[in-house]
């Protein structure tokens, strides 16, 4: 199993940027694919980015890309996401999570969620 808890959340003004972490328990953090995502008020939750368990593979959602940039540290068993250009939009609680699947690239098949991170971005 994997735990996750998420850090780095805040509330910053348009334009600027926040760098969330997510710190992971387990042996076995670097076999997990990690993934990034959000879930403003009155909406459900999306996908934003995700990372293989070597780092060799990133995806992002179109929403993000350019600048949103997430990156693993298997040593320190943590995923980074860094968020720059902050949009109003990007307002959410953001999560981190782990998985173990085939579609993990695709933002399904993921089993280990952490409580997530508010995001609020003021324009």
């Amino acid at each position: 199993q994997v735990q996750v808890v998420e850090s780095g959340g805040g509330l910053v003004q348009a334009g600027s940027s926040l760098r969330l972490s997510c710190a992971a328990s387990g042996r076995t953090f670097s076999s997990y694919a990690m993934g990034w995502f959000r879930q403003a008020p009155g909406k459900e939750r999306e996908f934003v980015a995700a990372i293989s368990w070597s780092g060799g593979r990133i995806y992002y959602a179109d929403s993000v890309k350019g600048r949103f940039t997430i990156s693993r540290d298997n040593a320190k068993n943590t995923v980074y996401l860094q968020m720059n250009s902050l949009k109003p939009e990007d307002t959410a609680v953001y999560y981190c999570a782990a998985s173990y699947g085939s579609k993990w690239w695709a933002g399904y098949e993921y089993d280990y969620w952490g409580q997530g991170t508010q995001v609020t971005v003021s324009s």
